[in-house]
């Protein structure tokens, strides 16, 4: 992984933390890891989600802290990477926490801006907007479109929360993280963080990201079943709330 100093540090001293959920992204994951910018974080946590490669060896390879979490599901590898962080002593908890997915398709490059409002004391939480940012062809499919906007329709017209995606590549400070209270195991991390962080009325910011397509196939988008039950799960989640 890359190292070295960041200017940001000295315009805002922060402990910056990264947790990446994995599940069979051997080919992709030392790639994602290498493009983290330099000195930008204090640890990179990889959770290998029950792999049946090698990603976690890989990881390790390349300089991340991996964690091992038997139980399927997006969710249950996010918690267990903020279980990590929650659990360092006080003076070692880390100030900001970045989502990041382990499958390439986000610029590794643009965590920078990713984590500059909350630097500058002006967000409590940022949303790497793909509908923003510059997309290669291919790397959304329509479904993939059609929900985020759908999804953020619903999150506009039911907890006033004007978001353009339920995009993956996020910051968040440690303590709106543990303000709001994850729960979800599954498809409907995203928008449960983003439809609590509107309950909460935290300081919610969206920058542009860059994306692309994915190095193998997609777990989600990429099957039917994946599609429809990310689909269900994160209507369920948005309706669960109300």
């Amino acid at each position: 992984m890359a190292g070295g100093p960041n200017p940001l540090h000295d315009f805002y001293p922060a402990l910056i933390d990264v947790i990446i959920p994995a599940y069979n992204e051997e080919q992709s994951i030392a790639k994602v890891l290498a493009e983290i910018p330099a000195g930008l974080t204090r640890e990179v946590i990889v959770v290998d989600n029950n792999s049946s490669d090698r990603t976690g060896a890989v990881a390790q390879a390349a300089g991340a802290t991996v964690l091992r979490e038997p139980r399927p599901g997006y969710g249950h590898a996010c918690l267990a990477g903020m279980a990590r962080c929650f659990g360092r002593p006080a003076p070692e908890q880390p100030d900001i926490i970045v989502f990041l997915d382990g499958d390439y398709s986000d610029y590794p490059a643009d965590m920078t801006a990713l984590v500059a409002p909350i630097l500058r004391g002006e967000a409590d939480m940022v949303i790497g907007s793909r509908a923003l940012g510059e997309r290669e062809s291919g790397s959304m499919l329509p479904q993939q479109i059609f929900g985020n906007w759908l999804a953020t329709t619903l999150l506009r017209s039911f907890y006033g929360a004007r978001f353009t995606d339920l995009g993956p590549f996020r910051a968040i400070r440690r303590e709106a993280l543990e303000q709001i209270g994850m729960q979800d195991t599954t498809y409907g991390w995203t928008v449960e963080m983003q439809l609590k962080a509107a309950r909460l009325k935290l300081r919610n910011v969206e920058v542009p990201v860059r994306y692309r397509r994915r190095i193998g196939v997609s777990k989600v988008s990429g099957t039917v079943k994946g599609t429809l039950g990310a689909g269900y799960k994160i209507l369920w989640t948005i309706f669960r709330y109300l």
